[in-house]
């Protein structure tokens, strides 16, 4: 090896070694800061009565209780045995689900940003963080799950066509009728059986 490119390695100064250390602790200090803030925003979803099974997917539709209110403990709505197709529901009711099994109850924290943003939606104010107390009761795919309404559409056509103004659910009767949800428990028979 020749002389010529032979670099001499200078002492490190007294102290520069110490300021080089915290250089460099800030400099991962300040990088974990940015890729905390880059964090995707996440739905908090605990677990209060385990379930069992597979979780839905997003061609699923889960047969649900659930109890949705503000930060301050405002309801803003709540069902029983609401059907809620995976893929028609915010974002992060969507992610809330599919992480869920059922025969659980969960509570779940949606921020705004996976909810309606800045947007009003009914009694929900722009910019609100929405939580919901939520019982899974089963799940089916969407064709199976409108297999089964159509069904059951037909069973009510056929119970009220003697009766004036309709029965439950039809034309003059009360809206969704005593037979318009799925059986307790969620388990739902597949059509024909």
């Amino acid at each position: 090896m020749t002389e010529i490119t032979r670099v001499p390695l200078q002492p490190i100064a007294r102290g520069s070694l110490t300021k080089l250390w915290l250089g460099i602790a800030a400099a991962v200090v300040l990088a974990g800061g940015i890729a905390w803030a880059a964090m995707p925003v996440m739905v908090k979803v605990d677990t209060l009565t385990k379930g069992e099974g597979p979780a839905p997917t997003m061609t699923d539709v889960a047969i649900i209780n659930y109890k949705g209110t503000l930060k301050d403990g405002t309801v803003f709505d709540e069902a029983q045995q609401a059907p809620l197709p995976l893929a028609g529901v915010i974002p992060g009711f969507t992610k809330a689900l599919m992480q869920m099994q059922r025969g659980g109850k969960y509570h779940v924290v949606i921020p705004a940003s996976l909810a309606y943003k800045d947007k009003q939606a009914g009694p929900i104010p722009p910019n609100s963080d929405l939580v919901f107390d939520i019982e899974v009761l089963g799940f089916m795919n969407a064709e199976q799950f409108q297999q089964q309404q159509a069904l059951m559409e037909q069973m009510r056509s056929l119970q009220g066509k003697g009766a004036p103004g309709g029965g439950p659910g039809g034309p003059g009767g009360a809206p969704g009728g005593a037979e318009g949800g799925p059986p307790p428990g969620g388990e739902v028979p597949p059509p024909g059986n």
